[in-house]
């Protein structure tokens, strides 16, 4: 039985979620004069562009120089500023690792990290641009907020979310169209993780906007007789538990999906939850520990298994072994 009633035309898709982060950042400082934006070269990619247009005076570009960007944030930040910084995922969890570890996690600054470009779908650019494992570094820092948002009612609802919270947050921000799964009566809570669907066969948990394709997913197993309950992750840190432990409870079998390494991520959240409170059989589908590449859209969610088709087959696959 699927719980989508407010928006049973899921199927379609959204904006892209970084022109929606571009309007709802420019939209939140028209409230607050507190907000400025700092960009490392990349605002046309981010939309961060959309920022200088509107508030140009609260628009500071700062070059390729991103663990510099981190630094001046903080500053901003801790005189009482509310600071986002953007750039592409692969530059902030990885060039910018000690900046932020050192002079904004350490110090629970509210910086706002809000990074374009996550997951695969990074425009052709290739592996040197995807990064698979920011959300493993990311939940592994202390004091910091992970929030990975799926369509574009989400994410106005969590950058404001984001915002208000008192402590550094790093928002992950897609660059493509996302499937329409929420609507307007969807409230966005930090440490909440909704079930969109409900059923008693598997529990597919996942989050961002691969739970878009694992609801189609779900469509399809409905079809062949599999009824699975679907749980949106859109906190990966703080985690919804209850959440977890719930679903692996009405199901017995847990599968978790992601655009994302499977060492680490939210798969690896979700094991470790459950191996603590509800041992319960979870096999996790994403990256299986192994680069991206460049290839067009379509053909990279095939290939790492994380179409709509590729997640069905391989959950009714598992269902069928755990029947057996």
């Amino acid at each position: 039985m699927s719980a989508m009633a407010e928006s049973p035309g899921y199927a379609m898709l959204g904006a892209p979620l970084r022109d929606v982060f571009g309007s709802a950042v420019v939209d939140l400082a028209s409230e607050d004069p507190r907000i400025v934006l700092l960009d490392a070269d990349v605002g046309n990619s981010t939309r961060a562009d959309l920022f200088d247009q509107a508030h140009p005076d609260r628009y500071l570009p700062m070059g390729i120089a991103e663990q510099n960007m981190m630094g001046v944030a903080a500053g901003l930040a801790a005189v009482g500023f509310v600071p986002v910084a953007t750039t592409f995922a692969v530059f902030a969890a990885k060039r910018a690792l000690d900046q932020i570890r050192v002079l904004i996690a350490q110090t629970r600054l509210p910086v706002k990290i809000a990074v374009g470009y996550t997951g695969l779908l990074t425009g052709m650019t290739g592996r040197t641009h995807q990064v698979v494992e920011d959300v493993t570094i990311m939940r592994a820092m202390p004091n910091m907020v992970v929030i990975d948002p799926t369509d574009e009612v989400e994410m106005r609802q969590a950058l404001r979310a984001a915002v208000d919270h008192d402590g550094p947050v790093y928002l992950r921000v897609y660059r493509e169209r996302t499937v329409k799964v929420f609507g307007p009566t969807y409230r966005f809570r930090l440490g909440v993780a909704p079930t969109l669907r409900y059923g008693v066969d598997v529990a597919l948990i996942s989050s961002g906007p691969q739970t878009g394709r694992v609801l189609l997913a779900a469509e399809i197993l409905a079809s062949e007789g599999i009824d699975a309950r679907v749980i949106h992750v859109p906190t990966i840190k703080p985690l919804d538990q209850s959440a977890i432990v719930e679903a692996a409870a009405a199901t017995g079998l847990v599968v978790t999906i992601e655009e994302h390494s499977v060492i680490g991520g939210l798969g690896g959240a979700v094991a470790e939850v459950l191996s603590e409170h509800r041992p319960t059989r979870v096999i996790r589908l994403g990256l299986q520990d192994v680069f991206g590449e460049s290839g067009p859209n379509d053909a990279l969610l095939e290939k790492y298994g994380l179409s709509p088709e590729r997640v069905a087959s391989q959950v009714a696959a598992i269902v069928a072994r755990n029947r057996r």
